[in-house]
């Protein structure tokens, strides 16, 4: 599509970079013989496709265009479970690429493909988060069991397994029962692939208590999640089980013992203990899910029943523990494979104005865009999804010149793509530019990509015309039409005391032209959506009509022809004829050639009366009768079938009338050669016609009352001379 009058060639750019910011599809003409003595500068400013053909040569177009460029693009990996032993040595690959730079023109989105594969054998940390207060008591000697178990199981999913342990009670602000000492967060085990430690040292755990329902698992989860250290965390799948019958403190509950501090989210573990569980508040869950997401840690709450709803996070899964927790190490496979078939691409903060959008290419083959593009479900070890990835750049301002950088990351998991945002804000030429040029009259501007930037006092496509200290130009006055208001009739630009019109390079023949600018041949009226209606042309703002036309915009012919009726007459004798339409004089009649009325009587009841009168002595006394019917040259038949066997004819009508005593009279009607005479054959049957009863098909009647006849209808009546006339 050709962009050039609405968005390229605006009046406010002056320079390559200002076109360039314009529109992703404008380019620049850096030619300088491109432009010509008072030709606007931002003429140079246009699609490439309209400056190649206004004459600019291709190897002189500014047009640059965005690109994706892939920084780091290893493989995804594979490994096989026969080749595990090697894995270990190896790096991990599930996101493909790691690293993209974006060239972005402003407006013109660049996309490039991300790929990710849930990779076989793939390395799983796992910490085992335990609430030891009273309740969970008979909880305590199922975890103990679990280390091997749960070692065995995950060893089926991949070979590079770790787990770790922690334990988690309340904020110690005085000691309940001579239990063991309460504890805010205690990390027993860090991460290690021995399941008999693991054993081992949960074995060595004892129950404590607190005064409250609600647990301190918050503190609890914030140190696990970001004391990456001590816990031993990879960069692998990071799995926290969080495993309690209770319901959660959050911030601002700390207030209810005196602590007023808020959590600062920063580890403060010594000696595998929580430092400031009793000076700073508990964590809020938006701060919980901030963290968890930074760190890359997946969430498997294994809670009882009654508290399911009060442990929902971002990217988390939720289990039902059973009453002392046999269940744990089903919970725990089940929450894996459900986290791990669904991946979710998230973003890092976009810059200013930036768009980012996604469009999935899941297992399904369907494409999906808006929020679902972010998501594949049903993600098996082994299948590969891909994600069509699309940043724009809003137009160039100061704070979107500098380079800029975006993650892009699958939630849960700590590989990541980062894309550099490189945004296109200026034109290559601009650092040829020649100061003092000879090509600006002279030396007076500075020649920057084909076009002069004048000095201060000089105006002009080669800033050949001086300028008044007020800044109007040298003789502009001579560029006013009647001291009007507008200089050159506001369609060109004045240089040296003339006007020098404005011309579309969209469509070269739609210019304005004369001493002012004053006429164009593109603006004349329009009739029917044609300019001078497709019957003349446009000179100077007015239309000059082919012959045979006249009007503003040539609507009207002059010729009648349209306004003759059927019997050749103009407005059928009833109007006249304007602008090939009949305008009616009588206000009875209407239509295209004032031959319809309404509300006129037909043709048969005009002559009923004189029918009624001389066929059967109704209606007329005989007086009238004579004066007003002699016109009539009338017939009269017997039987109303022989009407219909008069075969059709132009200017025949057939006609029903009723009479004073509400009985069918049936005649047929035509107008005679001498003018005013009129040929009527009338039936002196009268009666009411059957159902379904047509002129052709003849059938029987019910006859009025006094009167009766035979129907005979075989063979051809005889007309006598009336018979011609028909």
């Amino acid at each position: 599509p050709d962009h050039s009058d609405h968005e390229c060639q605006s009046q406010g750019v002056r320079s390559c970079g200002e076109c360039l910011a314009a529109g992703p599809h404008c380019a620049w003409c850096t030619e300088e013989s491109f432009a010509e003595v008072g030709q606007h500068i931002w003429e140079r400013c246009d699609t490439a496709e309209a400056l190649l053909r206004r004459g600019c040569p291709s190897d002189r177009l500014e047009d640059p265009r965005g690109s994706a460029v892939l920084l780091k693009n290893r493989k995804i990996t594979f490994h096989p479970k026969e080749q595990r032993h090697r894995a270990h040595h190896r790096q991990v690959t599930q996101l493909q690429p790691q690293s993209v730079l974006l060239h972005l023109r402003p407006g013109e989105p660049q996309t490039f493909e991300l790929k990710f594969k849930r990779v076989e054998d793939y390395p799983i940390d796992l910490y085992y988060l335990m609430d030891l207060s009273f309740s969970m008591e008979d909880d305590l000697p199922n975890v103990k069991k679990l280390g091997t178990d749960l070692m065995e199981e995950m060893r089926n999913i991949t070979s590079d397994f770790r787990m770790g342990f922690g334990a988690f009670v309340d904020k110690t602000r005085a000691e309940p029962w001579p239990c063991a000492p309460p504890f805010t967060y205690h990390h027993v085990l860090s991460l290690t692939a021995n399941g008999s430690l693991f054993t081992e040292l949960v074995g060595g755990q004892r129950i404590s208590g607190n005064l409250d329902s609600p647990e301190g698992g918050l503190d609890a989860l914030m140190q696990a999640t970001v004391c990456e250290e001590q816990i031993g965390w990879r960069n692998v799948t990071r799995l926290l089980v969080f495993s309690t019958d209770a319901g959660l403190h959050f911030a601002g509950d700390g207030k209810l013992g005196g602590i007023v501090l808020p959590n600062d989210g920063k580890c403060h573990l010594h000696d595998n203990v929580y430092s400031r569980g009793n000076s700073q508040d508990y964590p809020s869950v938006a701060h919980i899910a901030e963290k968890l997401r930074e760190k890359n840690v997946q969430i498997i709450f294994a809670v009882t029943e009654d508290v399911t709803h009060l442990h929902v996070l971002p990217k988390c899964a939720v289990g039902t523990l059973s009453n002392n927790s046999h269940n744990i190490l089903q919970i725990i496979v089940e929450a894996y494979n459900a986290l791990t078939s669904e991946v979710v691409m998230e973003n890092s903060k976009l810059p200013p104005g930036f768009h980012i959008s996604y469009v999935s290419h899941c297992k399904d083959h369907k494409l999906r865009d808006g929020e679902q593009g972010r998501r594949c479900s049903d993600i098996s070890i082994g299948d590969e999804v891909s994600f069509n990835v699309s940043i724009t750049a809003p137009p160039c301002a100061t704070s979107s010149h500098r380079p800029s950088r975006v993650i892009i990351k699958p939630q849960g998991y700590s590989e990541e793509v980062e894309v550099l945002l490189s945004p296109i804000c200026g034109c290559s030429c601009q650092k040829d530019k020649v100061p003092h040029s000879p090509s600006c009259s002279h030396g007076n501007g500075t020649l920057e990509c084909g076009a002069c930037r004048c000095k201060e006092g000089r105006v002009g496509t080669f800033c050949e015309c001086n300028q008044v200290e007020s800044g109007e130009a040298v003789d502009s006055y001579l560029c006013h039409r009647d001291n009007a208001s507008e200089q050159c009739s506001g369609h060109g630009q004045c240089v040296c005391g003339k006007c020098v019109c404005d011309k579309s390079s969209k469509k070269p023949n739609q210019a304005y032209y004369g001493q002012y600018c004053e006429c164009s041949d593109f603006n004349c009226d329009q009739y029917q959506g044609l300019q001078c209606g497709g019957q003349g042309r446009c000179v100077c703002g007015v239309c000059e009509c082919l012959p045979g036309f006249s009007g503003r915009a040539c609507e009207c012919p002059l010729s009648v022809e349209s306004c003759l009726s059927h019997d050749g007459q103009v407005c059928a004798g009833r109007g006249v004829c304007h602008c090939g339409t009949c305008i009616c004089q009588d206000p009875r009649y209407q239509g295209p050639t004032c031959d319809l009325c309404p509300s006129c009587p037909s043709v048969c009841t005009v002559h009923r009366e004189c029918i009624l009168c001389r066929a059967f002595s109704q209606s007329l006394n005989p007086k009238e009768c004579e004066t007003r019917c002699a016109h009539l040259n009338l017939t009269v038949v017997g039987q109303a079938a022989l009407l219909a066997l008069v075969p059709p004819s132009a200017g025949l009508h057939r006609c029903m009338e009723l009479d004073t005593e509400g009985c069918r009279v049936h005649f047929l009607l035509r107008a005679g050669q001498k003018e005013g005479s009129v040929h009527i054959h009338v039936a002196l049957e009268r009666g009411v016609p059957r159902p379904g009863w047509i002129y052709n098909l003849p059938s029987m009647y019910w006859v009025c009352p006094g009167v009766s006849f035979k129907l005979d209808v075989s063979g051809t009546p005889t007309w006598g001379g009336a018979q011609e006339a028909f």
